[in-house]
Order: C-alpha cells, then sequence, then structure tokens
C-alpha cells in the first residue's frame, strides 16, 4: 500500500510540471539544465547516504556496457527534456501531454524494428487510432496547411516523446546499476553537455516567485519525484502500475483547464480520447520503464 502511495504521489507531482514549467520564466535549454543541477545533487547526496550503508555488502562488478548505456540513455533523456518543455512554450499542456504520451506506442514501433517483435493486426490498429488523436489533438482541423500545422510545435512534442520512447528502449539493457545511480549518471551528464548552451542572461531578471517554481521543478519535480518512483517501481505490479501511471496526464489535464483556462474544441477532445484509448493497449511494462 505504501509503494502505492508513493507512486500515485510521484505521479501526480509529474503531472503538474507542465503548470510550473510555465511560471519558472525560463526557456527550455536554461530550465532542463537547473532540473539536471537540482536533481544531481538531490538524487547524488541520497544515493551517497545509501552507498554508504551497503558499503559492506560484497558488490558486484558492474559492466562497462551498462555505464556506456546510461550514458547514452542520459543523452536522449536530456534531448527529450528539452524537447518536451520547448514544446510546453509554445503549445497548450493538454496538448502537449496527449502527444507526449504517444511514447509507449513508439517503444512498440521502433521495437518491431530493432528488436524484430512482431507487432498483431489489434496493435496496427490501435497505433492508427492514436496517430488519428494526435493529429486532431493537435488542431490540424484549425490549419488549412501542412506547413501551418507543423508551425504549431507539434513537431517539437513528438520529438520529445520520440525520445523518451528511445531512452525507454536504451534502458532496457540496464541491468545491474541501480536505478538511482543510472539516474544520477544522466543528470549529471546533462548538465555537462548543456552547460555550453546556457544563456546566462535569462537569470538576470528573474522574479523570487520565478525562482520558487525553479527550485520546486528541480528539487520536487525531479529530484524528490525520481526518488519516490524509483523506490517505490520495483515493488509494485505491472498492472497497478499501468493503471497509476495516469494520474500524471490526468492531474496535468485538469490542472491546464481549470487554472489556465484551456479550453479543448470538440475534435481535440475525441482525438484526447483517440490518443489514450490507443495507448491503453501497449504493453503494461512499456509504461513502466523510465520518465521525464
Amino acid at each position: 500500500m505504501y509503494a502505492k502511495l508513493k507512486f500515485a504521489i510521484s505521479m501526480a507531482i509529474f503531472g503538474s510540471i507542465g503548470l510550473f514549467s510555465e511560471k519558472t520564466g525560463l526557456h527550455s535549454i536554461e530550465l532542463v539544465f537547473v532540473r539536471c543541477l537540482c536533481a544531481s545533487m538531490l538524487l547524488g547526496a541520497i544515493w551517497g547516504i545509501s552507498a554508504l550503508k551497503t558499503k559492506q555488502q560484497r558488490k558486484i562488478p558492474i559492466p562497462h556496457r551498462e555505464y556506456v548505456l546510461a550514458l547514452l540513455c542520459g543523452v536522449f533523456l536530456i534531448i527529450n527534456w528539452v524537447f518536451f518543455f520547448r514544446s510546453l512554450e509554445v503549445m497548450p499542456i493538454t496538448v502537449v501531454i496527449s502527444i507526449y504520451h504517444l511514447a509507449p506506442v513508439i517503444v512498440l514501433l521502433l521495437g518491431s524494428f530493432i528488436f524484430k517483435e512482431k507487432i498483431t493486426r489489434t496493435g496496427w490498429v490501435f497505433f492508427f487510432v492514436c496517430f488519428l488523436g494526435t493529429l486532431l489533438v493537435g488542431g490540424i482541423h484549425q490549419h488549412a496547411t501542412v506547413a501551418g500545422f507543423l508551425s504549431t510545435g507539434v513537431v517539437w512534442a513528438f520529438a520529445a516523446a520520440l525520445f523518451y520512447a528511445l531512452t525507454s528502449i536504451t534502458g532496457k539493457g540496464i541491468q545491474m546499476l541501480r536505478p538511482l545511480l543510472t539516474t544520477v549518471i544522466q543528470t549529471s551528464l546533462g548538465i555537462v553537455l548543456l552547460l555550453p548552451l546556457v544563456d546566462w542572461s535569462n537569470f538576470i531578471h528573474l522574479t523570487f516567485e520565478n525562482w520558487f517554481y525553479i527550485l520546486v521543478t528541480g528539487f520536487i519535480h525531479t529530484g524528490f519525484v525520481f526518488y519516490l518512483f524509483f523506490s517505490s517501481l520495483r515493488e509494485l505490479k505491472a498492472q497497478t502500475i499501468a493503471l497509476l501511471v495516469f494520474i500524471d496526464p490526468i492531474v496535468a489535464i485538469l490542472l491546464d483547464v481549470t487554472i489556465l483556462n484551456y479550453r479543448p474544441d470538440v475534435y481535440q477532445l475525441i482525438g484526447i480520447f483517440l490518443v489514450f484509448v490507443g495507448i491503453s493497449y501497449s504493453p503494461k511494462q512499456e509504461r513502466s520503464l523510465e520518465r521525464a
């Protein structure tokens, strides 16, 4: 029961990240950089303390391949975050979240090519249901040309979903590294990768309120939530995870509608419905992989 509560809380907090990111006053690269910095400090401290407690235990050597995979997975994760927050800058949270949760479906498609996993006819039907839903929720009916539709930012959201899927697939190969250490490696890599790209002038005019939301996004939405997520993940059944994971998009959409007053039209509502019908078919274990 305690593990379920921790996982549910982590999903609810994940769902509020779009609302908080809009109030930080930062662009995607700077926000992801701060997110990596805060998470590395908090999770690094937690991992260090846990490592001291278990230092007397016999340690199993970790293959170098696992560290390489962790770094590659980290690259995909950071790109995923940058695209995700970039899409939030130009599109409503509801639209971004709906498209972003296509990732499990993309995992299925990539798995069929990379691992030669067979997709059933039913799987293809649900994929096209998701695809149609994505077009509708993205507002394709509101544009006269494809170029106009693509200029809305839907490409950023889809790219975020793609790299989320790549993160999940790469993470499958990491079997021996502890999830907490893996995340510390990835967020630390994010600091290194993004440091040369940060525009420090974006921090000059931030208000106290901005900094409040920035630090919450870094320490709570990233560090604390990842700790709750990983500390509860292995204690839950796949079916339980598959149900609780929907708390994330539900909270995100409710906050968008109630606080930011976003009003999707009828076609977008149909699109949201189709997307979540489609992703409900995806294998439950795919939705239990590492999150943004």
